[in-house]
């Protein structure tokens, strides 16, 4: 099926059944107080991409080279609010979230279903974090980091990470308002502790110095490790299927016509939530682009102010710490910088220090588990509920029920593979993949708003330009990283 007729005319659906039709619902008049009920998914993003980009490779590159190259961490967040905006877009339009619109794409979903979730996979398939978290919390009430003959208690603490991590996806009406809950609150956590450790203990010379780094365009120091420059680039901000997927929390929060469409519910939900297996559209009209204007004011107030700045401040605020209080040159990519800045603090400032900067670190690294663990699981879910009209049958049509298989596997699948590298090594290589898929991703994106969308809807020619530098650029550092491999 290629083209339907509606009665707006002829609608060019794709390699997917043709969308149903329906007004845009209105969305609450716009306000500071509707605001703040209103954003939210921004919240989910921020948390869930803390302990990669800006907990672990941003200090690790901070310490080691210096503040000059975090200009690719400014331009890097720049680009993927624009990325994240365009992914938006299409779902505000049909309820779908994008990668359904890639679905529709030739050579269709038997070829790009298997082909995203193996992408999927590849980025997030391995529970590094979940490692990280054992560690940090066995050093907090162990007194002393994880020696090899703490192996097995690590195992346990991992699994017990994990296990946590299942609960809390179980609960809720629907995935995405649980972890919008746990992400105000684990904001508050982290940024209220970063603060106040930055503003008490890091001197203002080294806020000054950190700050400029950020707009020192162009330098790259000698040396540099190819593949960490590659995961600072793709994770200063979220990275790969964190962008590519953020419209289905928009979709599950009921932005646009996502409150058409329904959403992906919790296990223990009172209420069932049913999810569409086609998207719905809305006809051009004045009523229907009033409405659409304001669900966008609230998607760039989301992304742009919440997430885009958020990201913006916690990798500083991270980097800051760390090279105020760690020696310049310090190789601290194996350990992390939370061991550095515990052990600083509880010797010099006051011994809390210790529990408290590796609860904080906790907090990060499983935070960011968390997200990618609903990332991966949400990803694969919408790729199979949109290319299968068997798995739309399954269950009697229970999408939850696909959702928590797949939980399940990964949860037991992590049980072996968490203990395969460090979690920097892991993080490294999956980063890396995550800046291939901005550069794929970007581009197909790009081609579902620019033939699916009607005119009035479509992305303005400076965010077409965006895109395709977007693409452009992830493809360039991607293909020197693996040069630089090789």
């Amino acid at each position: 099926m290629t083209d339907t007729q509606h009665s707006s005319g002829s609608t060019d659906a794709g390699l997917l059944p043709a969308w149903e039709q329906d007004d845009l619902p209105e969305p609450p008049p716009f306000s500071p107080g509707n605001l703040f009920r209103v954003i939210g998914p921004g919240a989910i993003l921020l948390v869930g991409s803390m302990g990669g980009g800006e907990w672990l490779v941003g200090p690790a590159i901070g310490v080691q080279y210096g503040m000059g190259l975090f200009w690719v961490a400014t331009l890097a967040i720049i680009l993927q609010v624009i990325f994240n905006l365009e992914s938006i877009r299409y779902t505000l339009y049909t309820g779908e979230p994008a990668i359904s619109g890639i679905m529709r794409l030739s050579p269709g979903p038997k070829f790009w279903a298997p082909f995203w979730v193996l992408m999927s996979g590849a980025q997030l398939g391995l529970p590094a974090l979940a490692a990280g978290c054992a560690a940090v919390l066995f050093a907090a009430f162990a007194g002393h980091m994880p020696q090899d003959a703490d192996a097995a208690t690590l195992s346990y603490v991992s699994y017990g990470v994990m296990a946590l991590t299942a609960v809390i996806l179980l609960l809720g009406k629907t995935i995405e308002r649980t972890l919008e809950y746990f992400s105000w609150v684990m904001i508050v956590l982290i940024f209220g502790f970063l603060l106040f450790v930055n503003i008490f203990f890091v001197p203002a010379s080294n806020w000054a110095t950190s700050f400029a780094g950020f707009f020192q365009v162009g330098y790259i120091p000698e040396g540099i490790d190819l593949v960490l420059l590659g995961a600072l680039a793709a994770t200063a901000g979220s990275g790969g299927m964190g962008n590519l997927s953020i419209s289905n929390w928009f979709r599950d929060k009921g932005f646009g016509m996502g409150g058409k469409v329904g959403a992906i519910a919790g296990a223990f939900g009172q209420q069932e939530v049913k999810l569409s297996g086609i998207g719905k559209i809305f006809p051009i009209s004045a009523e229907n682009l009033r409405r659409w204007k304001i669900w966008s004011k609230y998607v760039r107030a989301d992304q742009v102010w919440l997430w885009g700045v958020g990201a913006f401040v916690g990798m500083f605020l991270n980097v800051n710490l760390a090279t105020g209080i760690i020696p310049a040159g310090s190789d601290i990519s194996q350990i992390g910088a939370g061991a550095y800045q515990a052990e600083y603090m509880a010797r010099n400032l006051w011994p809390g220090f210790w529990m408290l900067t590796l609860l904080n670190g906790f907090w990060v690294l499983f935070s960011t588990h968390l997200g990618n663990t609903d990332l991966l699981m949400r990803s694969v879910t919408d790729i199979i509920w949109a290319a299968s009209p068997k798995a739309r049958r399954w269950r009697g049509g229970n999408v939850s029920a696909i959702y928590y298989t797949g939980l399940a596997v990964f949860t037991l699948w992590g049980a072996f593979a968490i203990n395969w590298g460090t979690a920097m090594e892991l993080f490294k290589m999956s980063a890396n993949i995550a800046g291939l898929i901005l550069a794929i991703g970007s581009v197909q994106i790009l081609r579902v708003n620019t033939r699916f969308l009607p005119k009035e809807l479509q992305p303005p020619l400076w965010r077409k330009i965006a895109m395709v530098a977007i693409a452009l650029i992830y493809t360039g550092m991607f293909a020197i990283v693996v040069r630089s491999q090789i």
